[in-house]
């Protein structure tokens, strides 16, 4: 099973880096729908790296509507993130995971909504992440946020084999709309 999921992610990786040199433009179109996603008063995002479907023109648009936002904070490798309030524009500083996050003086907050990058999703809320655990150990501990994936359309499975750990989605945005997975809390 480790290997195959180590084979799955790697595959994964090279698909998404296609699909963010085939439509460069498909963050934005996904900030379009921005208004489809759940209601939530704080929002998480997270700052893309690498091929991840960046987030910057949908916290625009979020911020705009008047939500507020987050980022994740790794301040230890094997816990739960935190979140620190963020606006567009913020200065920003490397995490624990190498990660850019917000300056330690700012505020913590409890989002409502946590957006999650990926490397592949099905319809059922299947997740298949980087493999660090960060975000399952955070889903885990916020069991009352919604956990919503934002990624490329192109980026679907058919189903995705999820272990004990894997904590499932509530649904997924793409630059095709939101897609609502199904899952109750």
């Amino acid at each position: 099973m480790i290997q195959d999921k180590h084979e799955l992610r790697s595959a994964a990786r090279a698909l998404r880096k296609r699909l963010a040199e085939i439509d460069p433009l498909a963050a934005s179109r996904a900030a379009d729908h921005a208004d489809a996603l759940p209601p939530a008063e704080i929002v998480a995002l997270y700052r893309a790296m690498g091929s991840e479907l960046d987030a910057d023109a949908l916290a625009v648009a979020l911020n705009a509507a008047g939500r507020r936002l987050c980022l994740p904070v790794v301040v230890q490798r094997d816990a739960p993130m935190e979140f620190r309030a963020w606006s567009p524009g913020e200065p920003l500083e490397l995490d624990a995971a190498g990660c850019p996050a917000p300056l330690p003086l700012a505020q913590v907050v409890t989002p409502d909504l946590i957006l999650t990058p990926l490397l592949a999703f099905d319809d059922q809320g299947g997740r298949l992440g980087q493999g660090g655990g960060y975000y399952d150990r955070t889903f885990a501990a916020r069991p009352d946020a919604l956990r919503i994936g934002f990624a490329y359309v192109g980026q679907k499975v058919e189903r995705l084999d999820l272990e004990p750990h894997d904590v499932r989605l509530d649904g997924i945005l793409t630059e095709a709309g939101y897609a609502d997975c199904g899952i109750s809390h």
